[in-house]
C-alpha cells in the first residue's frame, strides 16, 4: 500500500471476496488494521454488485465478477502461499477466486478455468506472501504443525513464473500443478522461472 502511494496512486483499496464473513476475516487476519494504517481504503465486497461478464475462455465462458476489481487501474493479486485440497496450491492465479462469485463453476476444471480467468484479468503485478505458508489441510488449515515459516516475499509481472516459484516453496514441482501448466500453455507466462532474470534482496 505504501509503495503504491509513493508511486503516485491517488487511492489504494484493499479487499477480497472472502469465504467467511468479511468483517471477521479482515479483523482476524490483521489485514484491515494494517491496510488502514498504511493509508488504504478497506473495501467490503457488496454481493449485489457482482455482474456476469463474458470471459471468452476455452472452458470458462462467463462468470460474475466484481466490477470495481475488473475496472481499476491496477489490480495486484497478493495471495498467501498455501495448500488447497482441490487445486493443490493457492497462489496468484488461484487468488483470482477473490474477484468472482459462483466459485463452484470453476470446479468443472479448476486449472483450465483459472487459466481462462487469469487471461481475462490480464495480470500486471502479483505478490506472493511466503512468510508463513500452509503446507497441508488447506485452504483453511487448523493444525499449527502445517504452518511453515519461510520468510519470503516474491513479486513478479509474470504470474505463471511466480506461481511456479510458489509451487516449489510448497514442495511441489511446477509442472505438477495444473494451473501453472494451463497458464503456461495459454501463453500467460514462463513456467521455468529460473530462466528469468531475478533480483534477490535481504531485508530486516
Amino acid at each position: 500500500v505504501k509503495m503504491c502511494l509513493e508511486a503516485g496512486a491517488k487511492t489504494v483499496k484493499v479487499g477480497d471476496n472472502t469465504c467467511h464473513e468479511p468483517k471477521k476475516s479482515y479483523a482476524a487476519s490483521g489485514i484491515e488494521a494494517a491496510a488502514k494504517a498504511a493509508g488504504a481504503e478497506v473495501v467490503y465486497v457488496d454481493k449485489s454488485r457482482f455482474r456476469t461478464m463474458d470471459i471468452g475462455g476455452a472452458i470458462l465462458k462467463d462468470i460474475p465478477l466484481y466490477p470495481e476489481m475488473v475496472e481499476c487501474d491496477l489490480l495486484i493479486s497478493v495471495p498467501v502461499a498455501k495448500h488447497h485440497c482441490l487445486a493443490t496450491c493457492t497462489l496468484a492465479m488461484k487468488n483470482y477466486m477473490g474477484v468472482i462469485e459462483n466459485r463452484e463453476k470453476l470446479h468443472q476444471d479448476i486449472p483450465g478455468c483459472l487459466a481462462d480467468l487469469t487471461k481475462f484479468m490480464k495480470p500486471r503485478l502479483s505478490i506472493l506472501d511466503g512468510i508463513r505458508i500452509l503446507t497441508a489441510n488447506g485452504p483453511t488449515g487448523g493444525d499449527p504443525k502445517d504452518v511453515k515459516r519461510c520468510n519470503v516475499v516474491a513479486a513478479s509481472t509474470d504470474i505463471v513464473a511466480l506461481d511456479a516459484f510458489g509451487a516449489e516453496l510448497l514442495g511441489h514441482k511446477p509442472d505438477a500443478i495444473g494451473s501453472v501448466v494451463a497458464g503456461f500453455k495459454l501463453g500467460l507466462g514462463q513456467m521455468d522461472y529460473k530462466a528469468l532474470p531475478a533480483k534477490e534482496m535481504e531485508v530486516s
